[in-house]
């Protein structure tokens, strides 16, 4: 596995991240910045990215570069995760289980849902005046 890139793809709501795992020392990268850069002053939302890398023991082995399209931030960030949790599992088998049981391979599958006719939004109503 010398200097061989693990490429997985991670989904969470209409985001889309395609990430790619190579040997190195633990950066993250997202569309050519950072991963601080990219999400800003948010230490929650880049404990969740790191989640992976941190329950299997990778954070210093290996660099992420990532390119993830749509939705917002906090979605391309649960995409990210769920494309490194897949790629990890790619480079060890072993990985799967502890994965698994932190829920971290499972594709999100909460997305928003559609507008109906007759309704403001989905479920709300317009108002309604009785005189």
């Amino acid at each position: 596995m010398a200097d061989q890139e693990i490429m997985a793809t991670g989904r969470r709501k209409t985001s889309i991240a395609v990430v790619k795992l190579v040997k190195g020392k633990g950066r993250i990268f997202v569309n050519g910045k950072t991963l601080k850069n990219y999400i800003g002053n948010r230490p929650a939302i880049e404990m969740l990215v790191y989640r992976p890398l941190v329950l299997t023991d990778n954070q210093e082995k290996y660099d992420v570069r990532v390119k993830a399209v749509g939705g917002g931030i906090v979605a391309q960030c649960g995409a990210i995760r769920h494309g490194i949790a897949r790629a990890l599992v790619k480079s060890n088998e072993e990985y799967r289980n502890v994965l698994r049981l932190e829920g971290l391979l499972t594709r999100d599958p909460r997305v928003k849902e559609r507008k109906k006719y007759g309704r403001k939004r989905a479920r709300k109503r317009f108002q309604f005046s009785k005189r």
